[in-house]
């Protein structure tokens, strides 16, 4: 990706977690960018081609970030807990993600084409969280009566309330860690704990 582009989701970003996605104006992103509202144009098409790559750059990031050291091979427990934590922490680009996250699932609600990605991107986490479960339970780190997507869905469900709590100030942020260790351990019990 070219560094302009990179420039542009990046204010795009901020923006939308500042401001949300109605409040987002491409004069005032190309503003933000130090670009011209041409070359934004060049790039995204337009508002909604704009708004669909902000989503990817939203997750791509995320992604990076929440990389764990445990690799999911040798502790996929480990990993998807870490995975999981990783997504609440107090780093300027976690909570501007996290917040751009939660304006975009809320325009989500009135857009459809927002909604269809998003629930890919969705889509996407919650089966990563799944395939982890499974080859924990393979190893034998999570109970074989756990259903692994059922569980999957419930612990980024929950990630994501977490966050907008702990973004809005409604709960610490080691009160939403604490409540997602909760979980976690809730959720991938071996039989007998």
């Amino acid at each position: 990706m070219s560094d302009r582009r990179t420039l542009i989701l990046q204010a795009a970003t901020r923006l939308i977690a500042r401001r949300g996605v109605r409040g987002l104006r491409v004069e005032e992103l190309a503003a933000e960018a130090q670009v011209s509202t041409a070359l934004i144009y060049y790039h995204f098409g337009d508002r909604a081609g704009l708004m669909r790559r902000t989503l990817e750059f939203i997750s791509d990031r995320a992604e990076r970030y929440t990389e764990p050291d445990a690799s999911p091979e040798s502790d996929p427990r480990a990993h998807l807990e870490q995975m999981l934590l990783l997504e609440l922490q107090d780093v300027p680009a976690v909570v501007e993600n996290s917040s751009a996250w939660g304006e975009l699932r809320a325009t989500a609600v009135f857009e459809s084409d927002l909604r269809e990605q998003l629930r890919n991107s969705t889509y996407e986490w919650v089966e990563y969280a799944t395939e982890l479960i499974r080859k924990a339970q393979e190893a034998g780190t999570v109970g074989a009566e756990v259903i692994a997507a059922d569980s999957a869905e419930r612990l980024t469900t929950l990630v994501e309330g977490l966050s907008e709590r702990w973004l809005s100030g409604s709960t610490s942020l080691s009160r939403a860690r604490e409540l997602l260790r909760g979980a976690l351990v809730s959720e991938l019990r071996l039989p007998g704990e």
